[in-house]
């Protein structure tokens, strides 16, 4: 594929990509890009913790409605002899949220997930103390009161809809109902008797507890060291970017300055030939020469040169094609961005020769970088095998990191994934400089 087939591609293709070029041909960042990229932060990959608090909503939903459902031949005769109303009132505020609570963990985000946990844990409680109105009736029926037995049911959605010290008073407010019954009930109940019953209910919700707020302080530690290391990967990316840009100017130094003095110094007169070398070399010095605040900053020529050094360091048998939109000419990028920029893609080229691959048939790679005046957008696509993103481990952190990651931390940064199995998969990334006119 030729350059120019390459950039037709990228303008009639579909997705961000194409949604996108036109923004690049305006001389600042562009309200447009800026929701984009606010849009991506909120529907980015989901973390770690979130992930957890999502699979323990559905275990707790489910079990929860299952042990209800166990326990309704128990319920039916533990409460023959109390009014049925009361009995439609209490059954149905002890289980059921935990129903809702399965279907909103698979439909919804944990800021929905705990409110509800919590409503099934308050439920629950309240379901005990209705029982206590017609206690003297349900205790005749042989065996432990219903609404004693599921205690742990309450505690587990309590430790995913609170925090671990108002869960923690749940548990000790739910485990004491059941002897403080028994001790205000009963005259033949002791204190003794009373605290082994605490203990026992307490000692097995505890267990249950621990397990939830440790699972989802787990979460928070991996979303968190995971968020270091972006910062390091990327801190280190821009260190690797600032020094490539300096031996390139060394290099320039080297080959062009001083061997045009070298070539004055062996002369005794001026040639036309030393002439027109000294010319090409001040052009090309002047064209890398920036002002004080400009010490840090890439032109649109050194960052295309840029990507396709990244792209072709990790396979030369990648088509690289670049395209300037407008005046890209006057694209000034700092070094960290063009650093950041280079290891998303590089990453991106990785994962797709370790993943893409197609046995039988080879897999097209393409590159298309497309620069304007206000930024730049980078397609990668290859028609590969393609991927189920919902499917990647939390632990695999190739996307979400090393190059999702990396632009959403990146100002003015955006990056997305588009892949299906078996339809390739195009990885785009864009940045954009802030402090033009569209700013609001």
């Amino acid at each position: 594929m030729n350059a120019t087939s390459a950039v037709g591609a990228a303008d009639t293709g579909s997705g961000p990509a194409s949604r996108l070029a036109a923004v690049l041909r305006r001389p600042s960042l562009p309200r447009s890009l800026r929701a984009r990229v606010a849009r991506s932060r909120e529907t980015g990959p989901e973390s770690a913790a979130d992930r957890i608090v999502r699979r323990f909503g559905l275990v707790i939903g489910l079990v929860g409605t299952s042990a209800g459902v166990l326990e309704l031949p128990e319920i039916v005769v533990q409460h023959r002899h109390i009014p049925v109303v009361w009995t439609l009132i209490t059954v149905p505020v002890a289980f059921g949220m935990l129903p809702v609570l399965a279907v909103v963990s698979l439909v919804a985000g944990p800021r929905l997930i705990r409110p509800v946990a919590a409503a099934a844990a308050l439920g629950y409680l309240t379901a005990m103390v209705l029982v206590m109105v017609f206690y003297y009736e349900v205790a005749e029926a042989p065996g432990p009161i219903w609404a004693h037995r599921l205690i742990t049911v309450g505690v587990l959605a309590a430790a995913l809809g609170w925090r671990p010290w108002p869960a923690g008073i749940y548990l000790v407010v739910a485990c004491a109902i059941p002897g403080a019954a028994l001790f205000v009930m009963f005259d033949d109940t002791s204190v003794l008797h009373a605290v082994d019953n605490f203990a026992r209910h307490a000692g097995l919700c505890v267990l249950f507890l621990w397990c939830v707020v440790y699972a989802r302080a787990a979460g928070v530690r991996v979303d968190r060291e995971s968020a270091i290391e972006g910062e390091r990967a990327a801190a280190v990316a821009g260190t690797a970017a600032r020094e490539r840009e300096r031996a390139r100017f060394a290099a320039l130094i080297h080959d062009a300055v001083l061997s045009t003095l070298l070539d004055a110094s062996r002369g005794g007169a001026t040639s036309p030939v030393l002439r027109e070398q000294a010319g090409r070399t001040l052009d090309r010095l002047d064209a890398t020469r920036v002002t004080d605040s400009d010490a840090d900053h890439l032109d649109a020529r050194s960052v295309i040169g840029f990507l396709r050094s990244a792209v072709h360091e990790v396979n030369t048998g990648i088509d690289f094609a670049a395209r300037r939109d407008g005046n890209g000419g006057d694209l000034r990028m700092p070094v960290e961005v063009a650093g950041t920029l280079a290891a998303a893609l590089a990453e991106a080229a990785r994962n797709s020769l370790r993943h893409a691959c197609v046995p039988g048939r080879p897999v097209r790679r393409m590159v298309t970088v497309t620069v304007g005046a206000g930024g730049l957008q980078v397609v990668m696509r290859d028609d590969g095998a393609g991927f189920d993103r919902v499917s990647v481990p939390v632990d695999r952190l190739g996307i979400a990191v090393s190059i999702l990651g990396r632009m959403r931390q990146l100002p003015g940064g955006a990056g997305f994934v588009e892949s299906e199995p078996g339809e390739g998969t195009t990885v785009t990334l864009m940045w954009g400089s802030a402090g033009g006119g569209d700013d609001v």
